[in-house]
Formats: C-alpha cells, structure tokens, sequence
C-alpha cells in the first residue's frame, strides 16, 4: 500500500483521557506508515481528553485531527452516531474506518485489505498477532455484525472468547460514498428476540 491518503481513521471519546494516552500512539504510529489520518471527535469530555488531545495533535500536526461534538439541540439523539457523523464530514479520503479506542492496531497490516471491496470488518487475533480483513461488497453484510455488537444495550468491544463468530470486531472500514448507511446502524436498541436472531446471522456467517 502506498502512502497516498486512502484511509481517514475516526474515534469517538467521551472522558478517555487515559485510553487516549495509552492507545492513541498505537492509532497514530499505524496511520503515519500507512498516510492515513486520524480524527478524534470528543464528545463533551469533562476529564484531561480535551488537553491530552490538544498535546497529541501538538506532536502529530501531520496525522492526527480534533474536533469536538457540542451539546446537541436534538431530542434524544445518538450521541456515537452525531460524533461519527462530524468525523466522517471532516475526513478527505476515500475510505472511512470507524474504530474505538479500546481497540488499538496490533500493527500497520490492521489497515492493510480493508480497501480490497466496499466495506471492510478488522479482527486483531491478539492471542497468535494477527489481523483478518472480511471483505465485502454490499454492505448489508455488516449488518448482523454492528447491530449486534455496537447496540446500545451491548457491551460494544468487550469479549475475547469465540471472537469472529460472536462479532467482535475492532474496526468498520467503508467507502465514504457508504459511510452514513454504516453509520446508522451504530448504537440501535435491539430487544432480545432480535438480539438472538443477530447472533444466529453473525455465527452463520463466520463459517464462511
């Protein structure tokens, strides 16, 4: 992969001063071999986020991106969706990673193949050091995935056990014609009946 600007990594915080300092490096060592960006959206952080950031983009003026999501005027809203929303607005590239910032790159192959097709799910397999790029071209496919892993009643990244067939990714790659779609089926509240029917479809399709 050439350093040609594919990739605009985006993460949302809210008070994760800490995880930034530990995870962040990981995110900006990654997209500085690789040309990408990263944008930070913090959402109304009231811990050191807002500092720790402004001292990181300090040191990475090159790489790394900040802005803020402000007190919203909209009843209810998503706060993980509007954060990736004003990401995705701010990113140049053609491709769009979604990720969190409790899931650092293992290394720079975390990036590589996610450009192979449309939309893209990372798994970093911690336990062997290795990192799996499912491809696809409709992005449909990630459906079972994100609802199930990213609801807003879930435990989002947490979980090691049976990792690919539960549907805990570490990050969401798409084209940035599609980033909005992808978008919106983050942070859904999914009943139990539903939930069950999503881990069905996820199982289903890890045998693939």
């Amino acid at each position: 992969m050439e350093n040609n600007n594919t990739f605009s990594i985006i993460l949302a915080v809210h008070n994760a001063a800490d995880k930034i300092e530990q995870n962040l490096p990981a995110f900006l060592e990654t997209a500085t071999e690789a040309g990408a960006k990263v944008i930070v959206v913090d959402d109304m952080s009231s811990d050191d986020t807002p500092d720790v950031l402004t001292r990181m983009k300090n040191e990475h003026p090159d790489v790394l991106y900040t802005t803020f999501l402000p007190e919203s005027v909209i009843a209810n809203p998503s706060r993980l969706r509007l954060a990736f929303s004003v990401g995705a607005k701010a990113a140049k590239t053609p491709y769009i990673i979604l990720a969190s910032i409790e899931r650092p790159p293992l290394n720079v192959g975390w990036l590589y193949g996610m450009a192979d097709d449309a939309a893209a799910l990372v798994y970093s397999l911690r336990k062997g050091n290795q990192v799996v790029h499912v491809t696809t071209s409709d992005i449909e496919d990630l459906r079972p995935a994100i609802l199930k892993t990213e609801r807003k009643k879930g435990c989002g990244h947490r979980g090691r056990f049976l990792k690919m067939r539960r549907g805990l990714y570490d990050a969401v790659c798409v084209h940035r014609d599609h980033v909005y779609d992808v978008i919106n089926m983050f942070d859904r509240p999914v009943g139990f009946r539903k939930l069950w029917h999503l881990r069905f479809q996820v199982f289903l399709n890890s045998l693939f």
